[in-house]
């Protein structure tokens, strides 16, 4: 294995329970979830040379991983729907469900970069002028939405 393969596959080792939940709180699916972060780490591995010269690691591929989330959409697979309607999902008997169904429902209901800046400044509590370095927009943008 190459010098640059080892630093990748120890830095995706350590960083994917991240990802992953940062990437469910965007999808709020975990199979959906799972796939975005392939998909990040995939291209991140074939961006790796230059990845790791970056400042900050962790903020360039969580910005892949957002960015990815925003335009999964405009992939013609994602348009592809197996049932006419989704199956009935299994009753969960959980305190919490009901505030979670309520807020995945909510942003369900706005736009992706919209959800995507929900879920960074409230859920992962990031800073705004962090979350406008990781969608590439103005903080003010950030605050509108």
């Amino acid at each position: 294995m190459a010098d640059g393969d080892e630093e990748y596959v120890e830095y995706v080792t350590a960083r994917i329970p991240a990802l992953r939940r940062l990437a469910c709180l965007l999808t709020g699916d975990g199979h959906r979830a799972d796939d975005l972060v392939q998909q990040t780490i995939t291209t991140l591995y074939v961006k790796w040379g230059r990845v790791r010269r970056a400042d900050d690691i962790d903020r360039y591929v969580r910005t892949m991983l957002v960015r990815t989330f925003i335009d999964e959409r405009r992939r013609a697979w994602s348009r592809v729907r197996l049932f006419a309607a989704p199956p009935e999902p299994a009753p969960v008997h959980d305190a919490g469900v009901e505030d979670r169904e309520v807020l995945r429902a909510a942003l369900a209901r706005v736009p992706r970069r919209q959800q995507a800046v929900l879920v960074l400044r409230f859920i992962c509590d990031l800073p705004v002028d962090e979350v406008a370095a990781l969608l590439g927009c103005s903080p003010g943008t950030v605050r509108n939405r």
